[in-house]
């Protein structure tokens, strides 16, 4: 009996190895995929583009359901994203969040940085982004993105032009934050 059990869990996971191994091969062509603006293993080199490395399982599934439902409106994603399936979002997910976040820049500015820390308080970022800016769940990791993407995507939020899918709070948050505000978080946030 126990040979038995032993042979129908073997037989199992031989069964399983082969399925496994197309999974892995097609992960790394989707990321493969993202790596072209993204950066390799998700540190991103380009302007405006953010890393994904470190960024929460289920923020980066979110985002990538948002994009492909059209509520998250980009044109080098939508047609990207147009042919994920769910199976591969999840991947994705899983993919990014295991790789190790960006490290900071030499704060250049301090005294911004104190600025923007004491934005981040009053504006209560932490409450969803965490005391770590770590992000968790479906809020973002801010902590060591680049500087120029959060002062883009703050614009964005406090413009209304980045709209849908849980966003909304980001957009309460962001709508009273001045030029200088904004300035001084995305620096501190960029260079935790």
């Amino acid at each position: 009996m126990r040979n038995a059990l032993i042979a129908m869990l073997a037989a199992a996971l031989a069964g399983a190895l082969p399925a496994h191994a197309a999974d892995d091969a097609a992960i790394k062509e989707k990321v493969a995929v993202c790596a072209g603006c993204h950066g390799e293993n998700g540190i991103s080199q380009t302007e405006n583009i953010p890393s994904l490395a470190g960024q929460p399982d289920q923020y980066i599934q979110w985002q990538l359901v948002f994009f492909r439902a059209g509520s998250r409106k980009n044109e080098q994603m939508q047609p990207i994203v147009e042919s994920l399936s769910n199976e591969d979002i999840r991947n994705l997910g899983a993919y990014f969040a295991a790789l190790t976040p960006p490290k900071a820049p030499t704060d250049d500015n301090p005294d911004l940085s104190k600025k923007g820390a004491q934005a981040a308080v009053g504006r209560r970022c932490a409450s969803c982004h965490t005391d770590t800016f770590a992000g968790t769940k479906a809020a973002a990791r801010v902590a060591d993105q680049r500087e120029e993407y959060l002062f883009k995507a703050l614009h964005d939020y406090k413009s209304s032009k980045r709209v849908g899918g849980g966003q909304a709070v980001m957009a309460d948050v962001a709508f009273p934050l001045s030029d200088e505000e904004i300035e001084a978080l995305a620096h501190y946030l960029a260079h935790l």
